[in-house]
């Protein structure tokens, strides 16, 4: 008997090897074609970080004052998750927020009877008084009958930031406090040096309309209830919060929870109660002209967390249904999770902030590339020494992309209404591609339009443009462009952060198009990792 099976399994290699001397293996020349390509993904990414198994939601960073890196826990979300128990707390640690470690499951949920059955978002804090680490979160009930508390605030202590202990007795339950026990969510605690206080922040509804609340304590342990934080505007929810001071000003961060919004946004102050009035009585005093927008619907849930020198901002990028580049969900959320991104808050001399590239980028990216030029319109394209000249309704297209790029651009207009754009996954026979296009309002403003271009696309992408931003005074465009497999973040002048999800990036052309002026392309540059 095993005299015929090691004579079969003889056979069938050799029937094996026989078929594979007839079977042409296909090299791929990725340098001399322009074809377009379908491309996939890598497992995981590292840079804009997606754990092998599952995908990241709700970031909560914190600094860690004892081991002097960032922690980032998050819900973790497994697509299927378990029936009534999900979104446990998992993390990463960095120091640079552009290299992350997996410190995989952190705090897990509590048995599908219990009040913690599912977790929400919150955060960590570290306590120099009592040496321990402190993570707020919501604790969310599965299927709760009445009387009982879909969602409470719950708390967990650890010494080491590997062990963590729930405090059974720990309950901020808001109906004791004539607020919703639907919505009572998402708590934020900071220490304020000018009162010597911890401070929560808990997003909840009062009569059916959103308000941010306040709680007190000197210990982290009990709590006393303040009042109203800060109403909500009109009929809005505002996720996530996160209060901080920078500079001379006060700022809250928050995510607007509203479909026709549904982006991260902020509020400034020069004092505490200055950032609390900004929307009493729904007045909207906006922070800048663009309404505190700081990114696209394609980066939401941002948390920040400083280190003294930088402070940094946390959200996720969401995935697109059959990873469709044109699936954005415009009014209704898109896919919730997908893959950590993190930007460089920068504060400007009137408290304004935007967003920029986190230094450590820079130094992850360093293998250069050769960039060159693969195919061009008929007319209307002048290379020289590197620069390139792009006159109305032509375009360059350059060699393919890697699974992560950094392309970096000068691109100065003729004047300041010329349209231009960067299109990604094209090739020479594409029927479609994408195209980041910066579109001029009107003659002092801007906005990025994400559109379908090609003989069979759709055109402009709803529910994934940009905020508006002011045209830059000398029609310059210093612009950075940051891959990691779908996920694509785009810098211009400190000024603009732009964060999509597009597929099918790595492996594929790019080109930059003119395509109502002039324009000149200078200082061309791709590196990779």
């Amino acid at each position: 008997m095993r005299k015929s099976f090691y004579i079969l399994t003889a056979l069938c290699a050799a029937l094996f090897s026989a078929c594979q001397e007839n079977i042409p293996v296909e090299q791929k020349d990725w340098d001399g074609t322009t074809q377009y390509y379908a491309s996939v993904d890598e497992q995981q990414s590292a840079t804009y970080y997606k754990p092998v198994a599952g995908y990241i939601g709700d970031p909560m960073p914190f600094f860690d004052p004892v081991n002097r890196d960032f922690k980032v826990l998050y819900l973790q979300e497994f697509r299927p998750n378990m029936p009534g128990t999900y979104h446990p707390i998992w993390g990463v640690e960095t120091r640079d927020a552009a290299n992350y470690t997996p410190l995989n499951e952190v705090l897990p949920t509590g048995s599908r009877a219990e009040a913690d059955a599912a977790l929400g978002t919150g955060c960590v804090v570290y306590n120099e008084a009592d040496k321990l680490y402190y993570i707020f979160y919501t604790a969310n009930r599965d299927q709760p009958k009445a009387g009982e508390d879909a969602q409470i605030i719950m708390t967990a202590t650890s010494p080491d930031f590997r062990t963590w202990t729930k405090d059974p007795l720990f309950r901020l339950r808001g109906v004791e406090y004539a607020y919703s026990s639907t919505d009572f969510r998402d708590p934020f605690v900071f220490f304020n040096d000018e009162d010597d206080l911890w401070h929560m922040i808990v997003a909840t509804k009062v009569g059916g309309k959103g308000n941010l609340v306040e709680f007190t304590s000197s210990d982290l342990k009990a709590w006393a209830h303040v009042g109203i934080f800060m109403p909500m505007m009109w009929d809005r929810f505002y996720e996530c919060p996160d209060v901080f001071k920078m500079g001379d000003w006060w700022y809250l961060v928050y995510s607007e929870m509203h479909s026709a919004i549904r982006r991260v946004q902020y509020f400034k102050g020069h004092t505490l109660a200055e950032l609390k009035a900004c929307t009493a009585g729904d007045a909207g005093i906006w922070p800048d002209n663009h309404e505190g927008f700081l990114d696209s619907r394609a980066f939401y849930a941002g948390k920040t967390a400083s280190d003294g020198t930088n402070r940094y901002i946390w959200g996720w990028c969401p995935t697109r249904e059959g990873n469709d580049n044109t699936k954005t969900n415009s009014g209704s959320e898109p896919q919730w999770a997908g893959s950590l991104v993190a930007h460089r808050l920068i504060q400007h001399e009137d408290g304004t902030l935007t967003l920029g590239e986190v230094p450590g980028m820079e130094g992850k990216y360093t293998t250069t590339k050769e960039v060159r030029l693969m195919a061009q319109s008929e007319t209307g394209v002048t290379a020289a020494g590197g620069t390139y000249t792009l006159e109305p309704n032509s375009y360059a297209l350059f060699n393919r992309l890697d699974y992560h790029n950094h392309i970096s651009l000068t691109v100065t207009t003729a004047e300041a209404t010329d349209k231009f754009g960067i299109s990604l996954c094209r090739g020479t026979d594409s029927e479609k591609y994408y195209t980041l296009i910066l579109n001029p309002e009107n003659a002092t403003k801007r906005k990025i339009n994400f559109e379908e271009e090609g003989p069979a696309g759709k055109g402009f992408i709803e529910a994934i443009d940009s905020y508006i931003f002011d045209t830059p005074a000398d029609n310059t465009y210093h612009i950075d462009i940051y891959t990691d497999n779908s996920v694509m973040v785009l810098y211009i002048n400190d000024n603009v952060a732009y964060t999509n999800r597009v597929y099918g990036i790595q492996h594929n052309c790019w080109s930059v198009n003119s395509y109502n002026g002039t324009i000149t392309i200078s200082d061309l540059t791709i590196t990779n990792y």
